[in-house]
């Protein structure tokens, strides 16, 4: 399975890019399991598991870790952020 990853704010910067895509083993097909999987992959993205309330969104729509993901999605990770 391929999906387009995209990373905002804190974490692009922790992971050294804003977008990848990768091919995944079929049992990633969840927000949650991409999270723990692509963790799994080097310390810097280790970061999508010490970021707290993480945010998803699966093309584009805001969605929670359980959202399931699929062939070709855009799945897109978002740390906190406040504004002033």
């Amino acid at each position: 399975m391929a999906l387009k990853i995209l990373y905002f704010a804190g974490l692009r910067e922790s992971i050294g890019t804003g977008t990848e895509s990768l091919a995944l083993p079929a049992e990633v097909n969840t927000a949650a399991k991409l999270r723990d999987h692509l963790a799994q992959l080097d310390p810097a993205h280790g970061a999508l598991l010490q970021t707290k309330n993480l945010r998803v969104a699966v093309n584009q729509k805001m969605v929670g870790m359980d959202a399931p993901v699929a062939e070709g999605d855009e799945i897109a990770f978002f740390p906190p952020v406040t504004g002033g």
